[in-house]
């Protein structure tokens, strides 16, 4: 469905978005949240990229609070939204480690650990009680009672790929395999633990494609919304009760398919959401098809970063292909490094510490 032309104007199309201090917005003027930066920077790895990506992370780095965290938004390197959100400061680390699969620059790696065990530090503080993570300090430093299910299936990655960063480090992290084992365990049966956000289909896939929910509960799981979300021919909708498909939720459900095994399902995902690509390669964030409308009128990093995530994991293109769908390419919890240089997929040149 898509060629290697093609991807390789989407990923030019990302970078140059990318500012001159290697911020990378959702578009070129516009702002900056860490996720989707990362998100972006990632695709820009795939791509070959790798000084602009390291440039996006290293920029992050340089904004990154003392106690770990990052502003919710920025604009034109300023702070615009002061929240400090578990999920931003968590993702830095599935940056780092898909750079480290994808380029093996250990200058890179060097440079990025010091920011993630902050970042993941401030995660285990924000913990709660159920094994939940709070979704954001409030002003007084104290994290909220409230934990959201999407953002804490990509912590549930986050904490995965720091252990491996931190085996890579020749560090141990005890209390972060604590805390990813509680979660996982809140994630697969304590739905309590969340808010009810279960009109927006990032809640329904996101526990796979974290890699939390695996096996045959990540098929019931997936079979259970699928008529919910799903549009023949359109993409996923981002929420079930408005008739509106976006680009990055139908490619993260693609991801989600291939990682339980379903590569034809998650293939057809991928095509149906190039109605919303622009002949640069850029991609739209949405559509509303019961007014036949593009929606909003606005091309973002992040979605087209997600194209190029799904597309290189369902082609295995890069080397960094299986960190979304492949158990081997991420080091389990207390896994260490080394042996996971023994393994099929460290043999393959992923690693190399």
């Amino acid at each position: 469905m898509l060629t290697g032309a093609q991807l390789r104007a989407t990923v030019g199309w990302i970078a140059a978005q990318q500012d001159a201090s290697g911020a990378l917005p959702w578009f070129s003027g516009g702002q900056l949240d860490p996720w989707d930066s990362v998100e972006a920077a990632m695709a820009l790895d795939v791509g070959g990229e790798h000084a602009r990506a390291a440039a996006a992370y290293r920029w992050l780095v340089g904004r990154q609070r003392a106690d770990g965290s990052w502003a919710a938004e920025y604009r034109d390197g300023a702070e615009s939204s002061p929240a400090a959100e578990s999920n931003h400061a968590g993702y830095l680390a599935v940056g780092a480690w898909h750079s480290w699969l994808a380029a093996g620059d250990e200058q890179l790696v060097t440079d990025l650990w010091p920011a993630v065990r902050r970042a993941l530090d401030l995660v285990v503080r924000m913990q709660l009680a159920g094994g939940a993570v709070s979704w954001a300090l409030r002003p007084d430093g104290i994290p909220d009672d409230t934990a959201l299910l999407t953002g804490n299936a990509s912590l549930f990655q986050a904490l995965r790929c720091g252990i491996a960063l931190a085996g890579l480090c020749g560090e141990s992290q005890p209390d972060w395999e604590l805390a990813v084992s509680d979660l996982g365990e809140a994630l697969r049966g304590r739905p309590g633990a969340f808010a009810d956000r279960s009109r927006y289909s990032m809640d329904w896939y996101y526990p796979v494609l974290g890699g939390a929910v695996t096996g045959t509960a990540a098929h019931e799981r997936l079979d259970g919304a699928w008529d919910t979300f799903v549009v023949p021919g359109l993409g996923a909708r981002c929420v079930s009760d408005h008739p509106w498909v976006t680009g990055a939720e139908t490619c993260e459900l693609s991801l989600a398919l291939a990682a339980a095994g379903r590569r034809d399902a998650a293939v057809e995902q991928l095509a149906a959401m190039q109605h919303l690509r622009d002949p640069d390669g850029a991609y739209f964030t949405g559509f509303v098809y019961a007014d036949d409308a593009i929606w909003p009128v606005e091309r973002t990093t992040w979605t087209a970063g997600a194209v190029v995530l799904a597309a290189d994991a369902l082609s295995g293109a890069s080397p960094a292909a299986g960190l979304f769908t492949d158990l081997a390419a991420l080091p389990r919890a207390g896994m260490p490094v080394g042996e996971y240089a023994d393994s099929p997929a460290g043999r393959a040149g992923t690693v190399r510490p």
